[in-house]
């Protein structure tokens, strides 16, 4: 039964992620870690509860990849889809959940990180062709902007497939 429950929390996860968040509330910058409970699973009656927290990683200068590598095999041995959200970063395990703020717009979108690079020095995170048109990057091509590392309390990066 606990191995249902972490399977339904994590098919939850996965739901999340690629749903964009969008909100006029102003983002304080001195908040480093967000917590937010979420309802235990009924299926078991000894199961906690989740929590999510958010790890400020701070601004990356953020650039954006799609149409030359769509349809390509990204680092983990996925394929690359411009439309997923999803990004590459250098160093971030495989399966890494980043809520990405554009912190001019508010807009923010939840990203999976799946890929290595970027290749181009003073950048430090690739985006999607889909993310980038959500956080308003795609005019400019490089932006700053804000990062949070996701951790779910009680499960170990459950998105991971290579490392």
């Amino acid at each position: 039964m606990k191995f249902l429950s972490k399977m339904i929390m994590i098919l939850a996860v996965i739901g999340l992620v690629g749903f964009t968040i969008a909100t006029n509330d102003k983002v304080s910058s001195e908040t480093a870690v967000l917590t937010e409970e979420l309802a235990p699973v009924q299926e078991e009656s000894n199961i906690n509860t989740s929590i999510i927290r958010y790890i400020d990683r701070g601004t990356m200068k953020a650039s954006w990849y799609g149409p030359r590598f769509h349809g390509r095999l990204t680092a983990n041995g996925e394929i690359y889809d411009q439309n997923a959200y999803t990004a590459a970063h250098k160093s971030l395990r495989f399966g890494t959940l980043l809520r990405v703020t554009n912190t001019r717009t508010n807009k923010s979108v939840i990203v999976r990180i799946n890929d290595r690079g970027p290749y181009i020095p003073g950048r430090q995170i690739d985006l999607s062709k889909a993310v980038a048109e959500e956080l308003d990057v795609i005019g400019s091509g490089v932006k700053k902007l804000k990062i949070e590392e996701i951790i779910i309390e009680g499960i170990d990066n459950p998105l991971v497939s290579l490392n």
